[in-house]
């Protein structure tokens, strides 16, 4: 017999350990393999069992018909909403403008004007009335308003004539004024 054919007895070569570790590696591999194909093939034969048929909603209410009024009801109460917020905020920027202008410093010095003039005025009438020389009667024009005034002794009376002709008047005892 020739040597190749005959058996070793005893301890294996580097060779030999070598060759059958690389063999017990590619056999770990191949069951390594093995093992993710099967958990792929049930993996998918689990998801096409448990698989439903593939049908098409649309997700918007008005396709699909779901609630659509209340739908429609958000989206006309979100414009209601935005139509509103930009005519509050017209209005206020409006009244704001209004309130700069009433605000200025001409508009300040023209009430001012006007208060000390009427101050005046109504000093005046009320030297005319109850003065050194009092007068019985009297009439003012004032920016298309007419003031009679007149007194019976114990009483006056102011007629105010508007320029639209609304009158108003006025009756005021003067016992007080007159002593």
């Amino acid at each position: 017999m020739t040597k190749e054919k005959t058996k070793k007895r005893g301890r294996p070569s580097k060779a030999d350990l070598a060759l059958r570790a690389e063999e017990a590696e590619k056999q770990k591999i191949i069951e390594i393999v093995f093992v993710i194909g099967i958990i792929l093939f049930l993996g998918v034969f689990v998801q096409n069992a448990r698989a439903d048929q593939i049908t098409h909603k649309f997700k918007s209410p008005s396709f699909n018909g779901i609630n659509t009024s209340s739908h429609y009801l958000t989206i006309e109460n979100q414009e209601f909403n935005r139509r509103q917020t930009i005519k509050d905020e017209l209005k206020a920027a409006i009244e704001e403008a209004e309130r700069d202008k009433e605000n200025s410093t001409v508009q300040r010095f023209i009430r001012n004007f006007e208060s000390r003039v009427y101050a005046e005025l109504s000093r005046q009438l009320i030297a005319n009335l109850f003065g050194e020389t009092p007068s019985d009667s009297g009439v003012i024009s004032l920016e298309g308003n007419t003031i009679e005034y007149s007194t019976d002794g114990d009483f006056l009376t102011l007629r105010i004539t508007e320029a639209d002709g609304t009158v108003t008047v006025i009756t005021i005892p003067i016992g007080s004024f007159t002593s």
